[in-house]
């Protein structure tokens, strides 16, 4: 691997997604703030059981050899890759890293332009719609009623405590459609999430795997879901029975306990919150936020390798939810609930997981997933309901970009 020469500079920028490829953008934002990249300077492939831990071994000589003059210095600035990876070992999709050509930031009131390699010239262009429909993919309703029926028969026996099982839409990619209304859709939507594209995999997450800078780090664990209310009172009443119900909070006990024991592992003080009910335009969440101080030479890489696959979108315990979602869902998810983000030269960072998105293939095809923790008691037509409600961030980006 090259070593890469890299320079950040102050500049201003106007609108960040339209300095990215429209294509294959790159773009990690929340609300007004992010960053956007465009080229590829270096790129670095992985899979297997071991990408996450490969990637990380391998960022920290690229950062290592890497040569960095930043004259401004918050997070996102100096050397980055994005990054995107598989949800399962066994997945055909390819995890990366990729190091762009140019990186453009906001953070407050701080924006600048990174250059890798030789630097260039800004080539901004306007953002232009595409609308697309969604269909059924290989789980259409029917299928997914019985896959939970199945799920929960499966946690009846023993075989698991909780099971996160998901569904598919499908569409097409207009011939040199743009994925960047895709993005803005979403950044618009959803601005308290965070709206990635990476790749060809596009959504807005709600849920932080890990962000750190400086060795603090913080993350978010979500699990248990309720639909917004019609009304004020309505949406009080959800929010308070979401809290207090005992599905949801053993489903979100799963989630978050797994979540703790792996990150006090790589950092003792890692402190967790109460469960708290989470307001996002569409639906609640039970949410718990986790803080600590990851050890000397700990990069968020090294977290993820860790703490992918949680709770939250697999099941407890790990190894035997993995096993009976292959064999009920019966489809590579690819990249749909992995790790979706950003990297730094010294391993900080922000990574989320990758959900209420698509991925959208070289070739235009777009396949969304959405799924629902499933425990004893579980009742099919209301975890379908789930499902379409977690489907409408990335149905209503596609059909109605830029509201």
């Amino acid at each position: 691997m090259p070593g890469l020469r890299v320079r950040t500079e102050r500049a201003e920028l106007g609108r960040l997604l339209e300095h990215a490829d429209p294509r294959a953008p790159l773009a990690i934002r929340r609300g007004v703030d992010g960053i956007v990249g465009r080229g590829e300077a270096l790129r670095l492939e992985f899979s297997g059981p071991s990408r996450l831990s490969d990637a990380a071994d391998a960022w920290r000589r690229v950062a290592q050899d890497a040569v960095v003059d930043d004259a401004v210095g918050v997070p996102g600035t100096g050397l980055v890759a994005f990054g995107a990876f598989a949800f399962d070992d066994d997945s055909a999709a390819t995890s990366v890293l990729i190091v762009p050509q140019v990186v453009v930031g906001r953070r407050g009131d701080d924006e600048w332009i990174t250059w890798i390699g030789d630097e260039g010239r800004l080539h901004p262009t306007a953002v232009d719609e595409v609308r697309v429909e969604l269909a059924d993919g290989a789980i259409d309703a029917e299928r997914y009623r019985a896959v939970v029926a199945e799920a929960t028969e499966r946690i009846r026996s023993g075989e698991a405590e909780k099971l996160v099982v998901a569904r598919d839409r499908v569409g097409q990619l207009p011939p040199d459609g743009d994925v960047r209304s895709v993005a803005v859709g979403l950044v618009q939507r959803y601005p308290d999430a965070v709206t990635y594209a990476v790749d060809g995999l596009v959504g807005a997450s709600p849920e932080t795997l890990v962000a750190a800078h400086r060795g603090h780090f913080f993350s978010r664990v979500l699990a248990g879901t309720a639909a917004r209310g019609a009304t004020p009172a309505r949406d009080a009443e959800i929010a308070e029975a979401l809290a207090s119900g005992d599905k949801d909070l053993r489903e979100h006990r799963f989630a978050a306990d797994s979540a703790m024991a792996v990150l006090r592992e790589l950092a003792p003080d890692a402190r967790a919150s109460e469960p708290f009910p989470l307001r996002l335009p569409n639906l609640w969440h039970l949410a718990t936020d986790i803080t600590g101080t990851l050890g000397e030479g700990r990069s968020t890489l090294d977290v993820l390798a860790l703490l992918h696959p949680t709770a939250a979108v697999a099941g407890t315990p790990r190894a035997a939810s993995l096993r009976i979602i292959r064999e009920l869902e019966g489809v590579d998810r690819g990249r749909y609930a992995g790790p979706v983000g950003w990297v730094d030269g010294d391993g900080g960072g922000e990574w989320v997981i990758a959900l209420r998105g698509a991925e959208i293939a070289p070739d235009g095809a777009i396949r969304a997933f959405a799924g629902a923790g499933i425990v004893a008691g579980s009742d099919p037509a209301a975890e379908l309901a789930e499902t379409a409600v977690k489907l409408r961030p990335i149905t209503d980006a596609l059909a109605d970009p830029l509201p």
